[in-house]
């Protein structure tokens, strides 16, 4: 990569002046890290710009055929709302332009709920691309961006610049250069996830909420201080939207249960090997006996679940969760033994009650997990647990959620 010049003018950072009229040579990425290196806790104003114009400059240096392309910072039609300006010529002539709006720290329900503001809605003109840019993007704003098909780059020189008839420029893995923001809830919590789960059921798919029924639906109960506090991470992360009239109701589904998905800890619930010489209808027939005996605190879980909600991967053993204080009665009326090989029968026993919320019960069986629970938990039980979740979210949730209106 050939070396550029670059002229910093005389910028202001918590209240010291600094860089008087620094000409250098260097490298692209040398600039952007002399940049980052000013404040490495939050980059603002034309020192943010500049960093992300010569990144902006070296992704485009990436595309060995284009060619005299400009990069233009607080361009004459800043007005219309964005910082940067890319010009660049197309193959079959005429121009392009890269209409690139810097924030330090954008939020994903900026730009998908308040578009009118912070991020005018791109005109019509199918040669000019609208583009976000940071120091750092997340995986949830990234997918915002490009279902409403804007570009983005962030310092690190993670991408996604689409130009129609002329190129597309995707990379992502690069570690971020920057102070990565804290999420505002942990949702890997058993307590969030008491407040996702009853967001995410079928059953609740398009309610209207207020965060006193929502804490209500909570159960084993959670504070209200807790549920306003992932509430408004939700809200921040566009998974659920707010309501003219007040309340709120869920906004993305399936990317809010691939957030709760990934952030599961499936590790923390015990799990016990048990064998038992009664099988099909007469095991299905002693298990139904936990229905009563526990009042609900036993389910048929993860592959065993799925065989009912949405059958796709068959293998033989049979999955439960059953209380703590269960498990004696289990083994009775299973007749099982705890085996350390040869399973046939696999328990979990939950770290928190959450998992009994919303069974699916039907007469003569014992109840299933609710489909979003036998999700996560089929995403991480390992086998073909992956492939079953994923015809679980196509057969059951998705059909669910689209017949409420949410997809």
């Amino acid at each position: 990569m050939n070396p550029i010049t670059f002229q910093l003018r005389r910028a202001e950072i918590n209240g010291k002046k600094v860089f008087d009229h620094v000409h250098e040579i260097c490298h692209v990425h040398d600039i952007v890290n002399m940049a980052v290196s000013v404040n490495n806790q939050e980059l603002k104003g034309a020192v943010l710009e500049r960093a992300l114009a010569q990144r902006l400059r070296e992704l485009l240096s990436g595309v060995a055929w284009l060619k005299g392309w400009e990069v233009e910072i607080d361009p004459a039609e800043y007005r219309t709302g964005f910082d940067i300006k890319a010009t660049l010529p197309l193959p079959k002539g005429g121009k392009a332009e890269l209409w690139v709006v810097c924030k330090s720290n954008p939020r994903p329900h900026q730009i998908a709920y308040d578009r009118t503001q912070d991020f005018p809605s791109p005109q019509r003109n199918p040669n000019r691309v609208w583009v976000l840019a940071a120091p750092f993007i997340s995986p949830r704003m990234a997918q915002l961006c490009q279902e409403l098909k804007w570009g983005w780059f962030d310092l690190a020189g993670n991408s996604h610049l689409s130009v129609p008839d002329a190129f597309q420029l995707d990379r992502t893995g690069q570690p971020p250069i920057h102070r990565v923001p804290k999420a505002g809830a942990n949702l890997s919590t058993p307590e969030a996830a008491r407040i996702v789960r009853a967001l995410l059921a079928p059953e609740n798919a398009g309610r209207k909420w207020t965060q006193r029924d929502l804490q209500a639906h909570a159960r084993p109960n959670v504070s209200l201080g807790l549920v306003n506090k992932v509430v408004r991470h939700l809200h921040d992360q566009a998974f659920i939207e707010g309501l003219p009239d007040g309340g709120f109701k869920l906004r993305a589904p399936v990317e809010l249960l691939t957030a709760w998905r990934d952030a599961y800890r499936f590790d923390r619930h015990q799990r016990r090997s048990y064998f038992t010489l009664l099988k099909g209808r007469r095991l299905q027939e002693a298990l139904w006996k936990l229905e009563s005996l526990t009042g609900g605190h036993a389910a048929y879980a993860a592959f065993s679940a799925a065989d009912f909600q949405a059958p796709h991967v068959r293998q033989p053993k049979t999955w439960l969760y059953v209380a703590a204080d269960w498990e004696e009665r289990l083994r009775d009326v299973s007749e099982a033994k705890l085996v350390d090989s040869g399973e046939n029968l696999v328990l979990l026993i939950p770290d928190d009650d959450g998992v009994f919320y919303l069974q699916e019960s039907e007469a003569d069986r014992l109840a299933c997990t609710n489909p979003v629970q036998t999700y996560v938990d089929l995403f991480h039980c390992g086998g073909r647990g992956e492939e079953a979740a994923e015809a679980l979210l196509e057969q059951n949730l998705k059909r669910a959620w689209k017949q409420r209106g949410l997809l």
